[in-house]
């Protein structure tokens, strides 16, 4: 399947999809930024900043017709914080979907239970760096 994107690390994604579907994403994402679960804004306040390892995350930000809960564009990263709506098979058929769009787009994915992130935030947080010095050292 050819996109016509680039796997260069400091790309962006094209988009793929209709632009009014990517329009209403787009607003989507912004109402979602100011109703975030939980989980959501205890790490959205390690990630916002540049508070990890000097990396800019985006939260709530579309790429094609998906909203991502965090992305950094320079480690082509996504950060997913699951809660137990991911538990449905609707929803992990879409989830599978969606992984595999973004895997193609050359983003690596990395996803957390919303338990996880609330009650072992110190954990996540460190697989966040750890994952960000590994890219940091392979470009």
């Amino acid at each position: 399947m050819n996109s016509g994107k680039s796997k260069k690390p400091n790309s962006w994604i094209t988009t793929r999809t209709d632009q009014a579907i990517y329009n209403a994403a787009k607003e989507r994402a912004r109402a979602m930024r100011q109703n975030p679960t939980p989980a959501e804004d205890i790490l959205w306040q390690h990630l916002r900043q540049k508070q990890i390892n000097g990396y800019r995350f985006r939260r709530q930000h579309p790429i094609d017709r998906f909203i991502v809960d965090f992305y950094c564009r320079a480690a082509q990263l996504v950060i997913e914080v699951d809660g137990t709506v991911h538990d449905t098979p609707e929803q992990a058929e879409y989830d599978e979907e969606r992984q595999l769009f973004l895997q193609e787009a050359g983003l690596q994915v990395l996803r957390f239970r919303n338990a996880q992130v609330i009650n072992e935030t110190d954990a996540v947080v460190q697989i966040i760096k750890d994952f960000l010095s590994i890219r940091h050292e392979s470009s």
